[in-house]
């Protein structure tokens, strides 16, 4: 398991039931990345990863 696993574990077990939309989840990692600077290349890479999922 990686250290990661934990914190989607805890996100799914705390708000596994919420609805939200991608607008919500933008302004939430805008918000991430305002606190946390030096992960923006991380947050850069998972939203260009989500947008493009189901691209061939």
């Amino acid at each position: 398991m990686y250290f990661t696993d934990r914190g989607i574990e805890e996100l799914a077990a705390r708000r596994g039931q919420e609805e939200v939309t991608l607008v919500w989840l933008a302004d939430q990692l805008r918000t991430f990345v305002d606190l946390n600077p030096e992960l923006e290349t991380a947050v850069e890479r998972l939203a260009t990863w989500l947008a493009r999922e189901d691209d061939e």
